[in-house]
Order: C-alpha cells, then sequence, then structure tokens
C-alpha cells in the first residue's frame, strides 16, 4: 500500500524569495534549506535553481546582457505564476542587473503577487574561495570570460528586503532571518 502523502497547508499565501548574488554566495545552499523548513510544515515550495532553469528552459541563451536579462524575465515569470497559485517559491539566481530584478518585481506587483528581494552579500574573495563550480578558478586561468563580479558587472541591490551576509553568518542563522522576514511581511 501506497503511503499516503503528507498534509500541504494551503492557508499561507504564495510568494516569490529572490535570493541575488555572486556565484558561490550561498543563494542556493539558503533556498535549499529554506525549503526543507518550510516543508517541514507542510507548507507548498518550489526552489527554481538557475543552473536548472538555464539548461531546461532557457537552453541556448548565453551570457550577454540581453541573454541574461531574458533568463531573468523567463524565471520571475514561472515564479509569479507559482506563487500566485499559492506556492512560495525560492528563487536563487545571479540576476545581475538592478533593472532585470526591478522588471520581476514590478511584473508580481502587477498581479498582486508578494515578491521579496534578498542579497546574499558574499565578498567576492570569500566566494572565489568557496568556488563551488570552479568558475573562479577557470576564470582566472583565462578558460572563461564574463563572469559575475569579476569582469562582468554585478549590480548590488540598493534596497532589498533582506540582506543576508554569509561569510559571518551560519546558514541556520540565515534560514532563521529568511523565516522571520516571512513572518514579518504575513507570508509565514
Amino acid at each position: 500500500m501506497a503511503a499516503s502523502p503528507s498534509p500541504v497547508c494551503t492557508c499561507w499565501p504564495g510568494a516569490t524569495v529572490w535570493l541575488t548574488g555572486l556565484p558561490s554566495a550561498g543563494k542556493t545552499t539558503l533556498a535549499y534549506a529554506l525549503a526543507e523548513e518550510l516543508r517541514r510544515e507542510h507548507r507548498r515550495v518550489e526552489v527554481l535553481d538557475g543552473d536548472e532553469i538555464r539548461a531546461a528552459l532557457s537552453e541556448g541563451l548565453g551570457f550577454s546582457r540581453a541573454d541574461r536579462q531574458a533568463n531573468v524575465r523567463r524565471i520571475g515569470l514561472v515564479a509569479e505564476v507559482l506563487a500566485r497559485n499559492g506556492v512560495t517559491v525560492l528563487v536563487p539566481v545571479i540576476a545581475p542587473y538592478a533593472d532585470s530584478r526591478q522588471a520581476v518585481r514590478e511584473h508580481h506587483r502587477g498581479s498582486g503577487t508578494p515578491f521579496l528581494e534578498v542579497h546574499v552579500a558574499t565578498p567576492v574573495e570569500v566566494c572565489a574561495e568557496r568556488d563551488v563550480k570552479g568558475l573562479y578558478a577557470k576564470q582566472a586561468a583565462g578558460e572563461i570570460s564574463g563572469l559575475t563580479g569579476v569582469d562582468d558587472p554585478y549590480e548590488a541591490p540598493q534596497d532589498p528586503e533582506l540582506r543576508l551576509e554569509t561569510h559571518t553568518a551560519t546558514v541556520e542563522e540565515s534560514v532563521a532571518a529568511l523565516t522571520a522576514l516571512l513572518k514579518e511581511k504575513g507570508l509565514a
């Protein structure tokens, strides 16, 4: 006999939590840790991982400014549709340009869907030490160019709903801050 699915709470409104920051800042780690916590509370939650989306929904896009903006628009649309339908959507995506993130925020606003921008503010030196995907090493060796925050711009949010400094806080502390933000905004 198959196990019955765990109950899912539909008592909270959906929302998009956009975690932006440099490569290896900790965005994806935090998104999956928060998702696990929310699922324990029987929340409907999805993580729209930037690498997975780029491989599927944005296959064929490069890393020019126009392609990066198209990728962010696509992810933003999927996030907004899910959030509008009661899902807490966690989006760990670099999204290096402020105008792209603002366009996603405006699209959410137009549908009355909550959007929270979280800046995972880890210094580039720390990100280069972490180098989760080996991108900083490849850039230093001249194998790639256009690495966000090194030889391509990253426009840090000026007024995010939350700024997390993952080089001075644990994953647990950062998840607690994210949970507190959701509660403060009436989303948890």
